[in-house]
């Protein structure tokens, strides 16, 4: 079935209409004071380009070409490089996840795939390009058996050379100025990643960590948490952000030669304060990196420089975190070396993505004006913490959304409980994506939105990450039962009779088993693209998945009593609530099968079951006339449903 439009009731269809008439800028690159960025101009994500100074975007490809999230590709979306007067960009179709590398002028116009049909059969990710020696670096996973295989591409001649293969990556994340030796890295669980390099004959050197086929059973590694790794300009050692010294991420150093472990590198200058992590660092120029971390969910960037010989990091100033760009989230970051300038792509769970310029110590230029056509900002939910500790004891982070008080609503409001997907995610002040402004929606409509970032999430330390590792519906589904039986009705604010669930991904999984094991909990579920059958689920993915999902989830096999008590359908009959199920028809992660058989289930037993797909959507709802039908029909669904008044 298509997803048709429904009736819009009231000012819904004002509202949905205002809040998504603010533009995405996203991913910007600065060059020679140019500003290359991803955006929703023409209502599907596209590629754009504008003069630093300001001025008319100009659009970069024909308009039947749509960009994907960039939070889901894995690497560069785009990559400009104007010494070849052209820019790199990973293209799929309609959401199908079957990247490829394209090749279109800096001027624009129609793209051509590079390497002729080389990566054609592979799911493709940029790692990093090399402008200088044009030279870029892909993870191409194949699309016929569980092998990824690192790839480095000659961007004039289109020669392509495969430096690796493993069925955990051979991802290549590191290479000395020269080109001569790279890097590769393996990933088995979150966290848990290895480093190693191959000769020619394809002998493989470890350079930290133990290889999954050498490790002995029962013993546990502990995890490195590699988020980047890059070689210093001396070319004498590998500088790392890691988990191994500190939960939550430092940066480490790693000699080249091998002459040494890895070292903790010595941060100085940090400003900020809360709970959160050291996302990763950026290269920026030399020894000079942007230092990125999540803090309480939002951005903090700062402006460093790393000290080599002394194994120190100094922040040397705040970029991001402070004044006009505190309490969002950042959206790439980057610098003109020929200017010094910093590019910026930040907004709040208030206020749309903007384009920002950082000269120096001036306050922050803003070169883009997105706002909520005919909405007051004082009409939207800014939220409010709302952390609890859950049944074990363990804080659990969240926010709840409350209508504002100028809307006028009385008595306390229904509930919709928010699950984000991952399960290693988090919910965060971040109005880019899908989750924001379908939340601003909710609460403009009277309902008090509740977001957890439950065990599991990312955001917290690895520590907390690890806790839903082989475990999925397990800790996880208590934390949200805890907080519907125990937290929310204490708030006299939000009435949960009236509660209804919604979730995305593995956000959508929990809500059909929330809803399937706890169904005296809510009168309305919301699942978009969640797993329903485990088993068929792990059948369905890309072949080069399956090794992780064997590890992060359970063998087939080996596990299947256990991923079978842990499948939504083992419980489903127990469904008491009406269901709206929403799929993209070209969804790779969980194919559109899987929705198909959920609903097929529950209408054969006589369960009330709506159902949306989209038929030019993959694991997301990115286009606006789709975004559009799919947040009007969510809150009309949640207003029949949970009895608002």
């Amino acid at each position: 079935m298509v997803a048709q439009r429904v009736a819009l009731h009231g000012r819904t269809d004002e509202r949905i209409e205002s809040l998504l008439s603010a533009r995405l800028f996203v991913e910007p690159q600065f060059e020679d004071r140019r500003l290359y960025f991803i955006s929703s101009l023409s209502g599907a994500l596209s590629l754009f380009a504008m003069d630093a100074e300001g001025g008319v975007p100009e659009p970069l490809l024909p308009p039947q070409i749509a960009l994907q999230n960039p939070q889901l590709i894995g690497g560069h979306s785009f990559y400009a490089l104007p010494e070849l007067g052209q820019i790199l960009m990973m293209i799929d179709s309609d959401g199908d996840e079957n990247y490829r590398p394209f090749l279109v002028s800096l001027e624009g116009g129609f793209p051509e795939p590079l390497a002729g049909d080389r990566f054609a059969d592979y799911r493709t990710h940029l790692v990093d390009v090399d402008p200088e020696a044009a030279l870029a670096y892909f993870a191409s996973e194949s699309r016929a058996e569980a092998l990824i295989y690192g790839l480095r591409c000659d961007l004039r001649t289109g020669e392509v050379e495969e430096l690796g293969k493993s069925q955990f990556g051979a991802i290549p994340v590191a290479w000395t100025r020269d080109h001569t030796r790279v890097v590769l890295a393996d990933q088995y669980l979150l966290g848990d990643v290895v480093l190693y390099e191959l000769d020619g004959g394809g002998a493989r050197t470890m350079l930290h960590g133990t290889p999954l086929d050498e490790r002995e059973a029962g013993r546990e590694y502990p995890r490195a948490g590699f988020a980047t790794t890059r070689v210093t300009e001396s070319g004498e050692g590998i500088l790392v952000t890691t988990t191994l010294f500190r939960d939550t991420g430092t940066p480490g150093y790693l000699p080249l030669d091998g002459s040494a472990e890895l070292e903790q590198v010595e941060t100085e200058g940090v400003v900020h304060r809360g709970e959160g992590e050291l996302e990763r660092l950026r290269h920026l120029d030399g020894d000079r990196y942007a230092a990125i971390y999540n803090i309480d969910g939002c951005s903090w960037v700062y402006d460093a420089r790393f000290d080599e010989q002394a194994r120190r990091l100094v922040l040397e100033r705040v970029l991001v975190g402070e004044g006009d760009l505190a309490d969002g989230v950042l959206h790439g970051i980057d610098l003109d070396r020929s200017s010094g300038v910093f590019a910026a792509a930040f907004c709040t769970a208030t206020t749309p993505t903007q384009l920002y310029l950082l000269d120096g110590d001036d306050a922050p230029a803003r070169r883009t004006r997105e706002r909520a056509l005919g909405l007051a900002p004082e009409l939207l939910a800014a939220g409010e913490d709302a952390s609890f500790e859950s049944h074990d004891g363990l804080r659990v982070s969240a926010r709840l959304y409350l209508p504002s008080p100028e809307l006028g609503h009385e008595g306390p409001r229904p509930l919709v409980y928010y699950i984000h997907g991952g399960p290693q995610g988090q919910e965060r002040p971040n109005f880019a994506w899908f989750s924001m402004p379908l939340i601003q929606i909710l609460a403009l409509e009277g309902f008090a939105v509740f977001v957890p970032n439950v065990r599991g999430s990312t955001g917290y330390g690895l520590g907390y990450s690890q806790r839903v590792d082989r475990d999925w519906g397990g800790q996880d589904r208590l934390d949200h039962v805890f907080a519907m039986q125990e937290v929310l009705p204490k708030n006299e604010r939000v009435d949960v009779t009236r509660a209804g669930v919604i979730g995305r991904s593995y956000g959508g999984y929990m809500t059909l088993t929330l809803a399937g094991r706890h169904p005296e909990l809510w009168s309305a579920a919301v699942d978009m693209f969640g797993p329903f059958d485990l088993l068929t689920f792990m059948q369905r993915i890309p072949e080069t998945w399956k090794p992780f999902f064997a590890l992060t989830l359970g063998d087939a096999e080996r596990d299947r009593d256990f991923i079978v008590e842990r499948s939504p359908n083992t419980h489903i009959s127990n469904v008491a609530c009406p269901l709206f199920v929403i799929q993209g028809q070209n969804d790779p992660r969980v194919v559109e099968q899987e929705s198909h058989d959920l609903v097929n289930e529950l209408r054969g037993l006589g369960k009330d079951a709506s159902y949306f797909v989209f038929e030019d959507e993959g694991h997301d709802v990115l286009k606006l006339q789709n975004r559009v039908r799919c947040y009007d029909a969510i809150t009309t669904f949640f207003s029949e449903h949970l009895n608002r008044s």
